[in-house]
């Protein structure tokens, strides 16, 4: 089966936090036999800071930051039996919307893949005539890249036909183990961007933890936070490409994971960060969110912190050996519940039953 998945970028993480999700769900999927085509704008310097070159388990067409460009690539949607249209593309999504399903042929599934459910359901309610909400009832699916009951009723009452979380999880491939590198040195790492949604509980819990502890060491990696005023004892080294990650998350004793506000208060919305951390079998903190227990054990496989105090409190109870048993036993847990071989089997099942159910209904 052919799936035309529009997306941000498979080939550069610059600015994309998807592209770890994208990268290990579709080469899963592959797997199950599906012949998949992405199609990503050339917009945001993306395509300059490629990561990965184009795979052999997805051809990537990149087309221009135009709309002729963007309406050509949109046609070719008529040539797949599923299409995706997934949010934060970053050029013209209402457009790309209407276009990808103008171009369906008949029996083709439609799906909505959003990756940030909080944001597009937010922008949703603000805006009754959206031009996604209005599209909700045309289109067969929709998933989402984490969110539980809250997000699957918000689009139920929005009109969806359907919405099923497809959570984060493991490409094993890709994030494991690995010696350490003095480079990464520290007590406690913090790795994200800079984004008016995350950046007050970096404050909180992040930077806080460092003013308490001046003894210690702590490292952030990220884009775009050069000009933030940062205590002495923290190392900002800027964007960390992707096959740094696992040298960045196996070094530092443990490393941090900061949800944005709105996944927080959501809830059920693992970050990639949290499986790239697992699978590099590190000692990660996390802060509270509700539905962690699906993913990872507190107190076991991760450690659950409410602010920063809790943060500090953590780094200082923690041992070296610690450190290590939690890493083990979060790195046990996501291999054998949380990679994206597991995700892949239950998108594979649900194209397939929603196919069939299609077929017969002609």
């Amino acid at each position: 089966m052919r799936i035309a998945f529009y997306g941000s970028s498979l080939v550069s993480a610059y600015w994309n936090g998807a592209a770890t999700y994208y990268r290990g769900l579709l080469r899963a999927l592959a797997l199950h036999g599906y012949d998949i085509t992405f199609y990503e704008p050339d917009v945001y310097d993306r395509q300059k800071h490629r990561d990965i070159d184009p795979p052999t388990w997805c051809k990537v067409v990149v087309y221009a930051g135009n709309v002729a460009a963007l309406k050509d690539a949109a046609a070719e949607a008529a040539n797949a039996d599923i299409v995706v249209k997934a949010s934060g593309v970053g050029f013209e999504d209402d457009l790309l919307l209407a276009e990808v399903i103008a171009a369906s042929r008949p029996g083709a599934l439609k799906i909505f893949w959003d990756v940030d459910a909080p944001a597009t359901l937010a922008a949703l309610k603000e805006a009754p005539n959206h031009p996604l909400r209005r599209a909700l009832a045309s289109l067969d699916l929709v998933l989402t890249y984490g969110g539980g009951g809250p997000v699957v009723e918000a689009y139920r009452a929005l009109g969806a036909n359907a919405c099923i979380p497809i959570y984060n999880a493991l490409d094993p491939e890709t994030h494991h183990p690995v010696p350490a590198e003095p480079r990464f040195a520290a007590d406690l790492a913090f790795l994200g961007n800079r984004l008016p949604d995350r950046e007050e509980r970096v404050e909180a819990f992040f930077l806080e933890p460092a003013s308490r502890l001046a003894s210690r060491r702590f490292l952030l990696g990220g884009a775009g936070w050069q000009d933030k005023p940062l205590p002495e004892n923290v190392n900002y080294i800027g964007h960390v490409p992707t096959a740094d990650h696992n040298a960045f998350n196996t070094t530092p004793t443990t490393v941090l994971n900061i949800s944005r506000a709105s996944m927080a208060a959501n809830g059920f919305s693992p970050a990639t960060r949290v499986f790239e951390a697992a699978g590099a079998g590190a000692c990660l903190i996390t802060d509270a969110w509700e539905g962690i227990e699906q993913f990872l054990k507190p107190g076991e496989e991760v450690l659950v912190a409410r602010d920063g105090r809790d943060v500090a409190d953590l780094m200082c109870e923690l041992t070296p050996v610690r450190a290590l048993e939690i890493g083990e036993r979060a790195l046990k847990r996501v291999l054998g519940e949380h990679t994206y071989a597991h995700r892949a089997a239950a998108v594979d099942r649900i194209f397939r039953r929603r196919l069939r159910a299609q077929e017969a209904a002609e």
